[in-house]
């Protein structure tokens, strides 16, 4: 045992060091508009046969209407189920004859579609012609609409009954009231049963538009290949009708709220928080560092330590920060025994408090630098990881040097700023609390 647990000791410390050097080396981004105005962004990589492909629209939950709620997300699952004279079967078989993976993205902000093919020329070029009417002529046929309506709709219905789903969207509504962030994703009940086809027809012409168009490419191709594949995806779309309305912005919360929703469950599930930060932030690698001290780190996290490894209670407590165009939740979540969630939640609330007030430790920030940049190489170790960094660059604009930048961004952050950062962006007294089950105390 001793001698196995020695060579996988081995082993990772030696890709660690493989890693380094390549993430010390830099990932070489290539940038340029297609001919149609798409922000097409792209790494050369030929250690593998294979090809993968983003393309992203301002098309995410945030362009619903509470009275659409669910279309974005309903456009999004509905582009490969029959385009340009193709049937849902034909499509498929199609991309089972070259080995090719489509799949749909969507969030709040953003939505799309990634590829992932061989790059021989041949299953190439027959994935990406079928990627490309996708994108450009999407049928929408009536019949698998209905049927993706009543997939999407049991589903609400399933979450309805469950105590998580049902804590998050309470969650999200709490936090953001009438911004366009308090919709849920895949909208309600009520609403999706209403939605027709024509209505998803309107919101493709409107938001898969070449205007908003990011395409990122990643693989065994070179950069006149790529700049032909990007031509051929961005060609075809159509031109914006008009320009989007602007986002709001998030406002702040005014006072703290807490909601208490019955539930049979055993446990209770208890979610608190407030808008965080945004993708743009000057406070993010700050909040960032400071956040896997608090509740990001997994065991290590502070609020694993108080309210797991002190008290047991709960199995797992964490928080996070979710960046998007405007400021994302701050969340804190935790599953309790129902008659355990106030004392549990008071914990949580007392070690975020003493958190804001007196920020970390030194050795907890040297702990916390040491683990998030020995583990950036995981975050690039396979084409398809450097693909969604890729679509996030491009479609927030970030620097081209983001990722080379990240570990030297991580390393320079102090004490004294990640203990300022939090105590102007966090306020446990204007917190949004959600408790589903138990009996609902402070």
């Amino acid at each position: 045992m001793r001698i196995k647990r020695t060579v996988h000791v081995w082993l990772w410390s030696t890709l660690a060091l493989l890693f380094s050097g390549i993430a010390h080396a830099g990932l070489p981004i290539q940038h340029w508009q297609s001919a149609n105005g798409a922000r097409v962004y792209f790494v050369e990589s030929h250690g593998l046969p294979l090809l993968d492909v983003s393309v992203e629209f301002d098309a995410g939950t945030r362009r619903d209407t509470a009275e659409k709620s669910g279309l974005a997300n309903l456009t999004s699952h509905m582009l490969d189920l029959g385009a340009g004279g193709l049937s849902e079967e034909d499509i498929s078989r199609r991309l089972a004859d070259v080995g090719a993976q489509l799949g749909a993205t969507i969030d709040p902000d953003r939505a799309g579609m990634t590829l992932r093919t061989l790059s021989s020329t041949r299953e190439r070029t027959q994935a990406l012609n079928l990627m490309t009417t996708i994108l450009q002529q999407p049928d929408f046929p009536a019949a698998a609409l209905e049927r993706e309506k009543a997939r999407v709709i049991a589903a609400l219905q399933e979450e309805d009954t469950q105590p998580g789903p049902i804590g998050q969207k309470a969650f999200q509504a709490a936090l953001y009231g009438t911004h366009p962030y308090a919709l849920p994703g895949a909208g309600k009940t009520a609403t999706v049963s209403l939605l027709q086809q024509q209505d998803v027809r309107d919101f493709f012409r409107r938001h898969y538009v070449s205007e908003s168009v990011v395409i990122s490419i990643v693989g065994d191709v070179s950069r006149a290949e790529a700049a032909s594949i990007a031509e051929q995806l961005s060609a075809g779309l159509p031109r914006a009708n008009s320009a989007l309305p602007p986002l709001p912005e998030v406002t702040p919360l005014p006072q703290a709220e807490s909601t208490h929703l019955p539930h049979p469950a055993s446990q209770s599930h208890i979610l608190l928080g407030m808008p965080g930060m945004s993708r743009k932030d000057v406070d993010y690698f700050p909040l960032f560092v400071g956040n896997y001290i608090l509740g990001g780190g997994g065991f290590a996290s502070r609020l694993t330590d108080e309210v797991r490894e002190k008290r047991g209670l709960a199995y797992s407590v964490y928080s996070y920060f979710m960046p998007l165009a405007q400021p994302g939740p701050f969340q804190i979540g935790l599953q309790t025994k129902r008659d355990q969630a106030s004392e549990a939640l008071k914990i949580t609330l007392a070690t975020l408090h003493h958190f804001v007030a007196a920020g970390p430790t030194a050795a907890e920030l040297r702990h916390a630098k040491q683990n998030l940049i020995g583990s950036f190489p995981l975050r690039l170790d396979s084409n398809r990881k450097i693909l969604g960094y890729l679509s996030l660059i491009g479609y927030y604009n970030l620097p081209l040097d983001y990722l080379d930048q990240f570990v030297k961004n991580v390393d320079k952050v102090t004490l004294a700023e990640v203990n300022s950062a939090f105590k102007r962006r966090i306020d446990p007294e204007k917190m949004v609390t959600v408790i589903v089950g138990g009996d609902g105390k402070k």
